[in-house]
């Protein structure tokens, strides 16, 4: 279902369908300079229009999720806007579901103002999920919490990332013992209580982080697990990290499928393979 008219049916659901007709992957579209250079394109609006429709049309029919990196578009300027704008009305053509990764987290207007151009209904850059950050206060993502709820989106909140500049934030401890990380998947879990297939609110947890490091057995959400593939992380470390039986895994992986591009059919023969590593692991919804 598109982004643009969800009609308040609710994002967990249309993940956890989508997970079961197309298997458990998360694809990035990450037009990084050197991902460019790698398919013999320039660096400039053009070379990135090239790679990103390129990437999304051999992708977007197959894959659950298409994840495509704002940052990357936005350093071409409006012109990078227009693509990317063009990136997610052809993948909402093809069925699968975008998650947008913004990475906001503002306080009031601001992030009431984020809120609506990417989960508010007609807006030019409207998707199915962002990325929000949740070190402001988790309160203060309650704008796009409840824009998603009214929309029937979703919203994946920064919980446990695999960068090292990240530790000391999220594996603090309060006065119960109790890390930031965990925090964050608690309160993000109570907006999922009693929610079928799943919640709307997920988080992100890298799957190259230490099994344990955060509990989710109860979480009843999606869990973006970045890291898989060029990052380093296996299907297997995957099932190390997370279980078997997790519902709502959804690892993403970009440069891993990435550089096998210009070839549409090479790129799509990559997320095949991963994703058939990932199928025989991972529940289907």
């Amino acid at each position: 279902m598109s982004a643009e008219n969800t009609a308040a049916r609710p994002f967990g659901a249309r993940l956890a369908e989508a997970v079961a007709e197309r298997g458990p992957l998360c694809v990035g579209v990450d037009p990084h300079p050197e991902l460019l250079r790698s398919w013999g394109l320039p660096v400039d609006a053009s070379g990135l229009e090239r790679f990103a429709l390129t990437a999304t049309e051999a992708l977007a029919g197959s894959v659950a999720v298409l994840k495509p990196q704002s940052a990357f578009f936005e350093t071409y300027g409006s012109a990078g806007i227009a693509v990317l704008e063009r990136v997610l009305a052809t993948t909402r053509q093809a069925g699968a579901l975008l998650l947008l990764d913004v990475k906001r987290g503002d306080i009031g207007s601001t992030m009431a103002a984020y809120t609506d151009a990417y989960l508010a209904d007609g807006a030019p850059l409207a998707v199915d999920a962002i990325t929000v950050s949740p070190y402001l206060g988790f309160g203060s993502l309650e704008p796009a919490l409840a824009k998603a709820r009214s929309t029937g989106r979703g919203v994946f909140v920064l919980a446990r990332t695999s960068n090292p500049e990240g530790h000391t934030v999220q594996r603090a401890r309060d006065s119960s013992g109790t890390t930031v990380a965990q925090s964050v998947v608690d309160a993000a879990a109570r907006y999922n209580a009693g929610a079928e297939p799943l919640g709307d609110v997920g988080v992100v947890v890298g799957a190259t982080v230490g099994p344990g490091e955060v509990r989710l057995d109860t979480f009843n959400g999606p869990v973006l697990a970045p890291g898989f593939g060029a990052q380093g992380a296996t299907a297997e470390d995957v099932r190390r990290v997370f279980g078997a039986g997790l519902r709502g895994l959804l690892p993403a992986s970009s440069r891993d499928v990435l550089r096998h591009g210009p070839s549409p059919d090479a790129l799509l023969s990559a997320a095949r393979r991963a994703a058939d590593s990932l199928a025989a692991i991972l529940p289907s919804s």
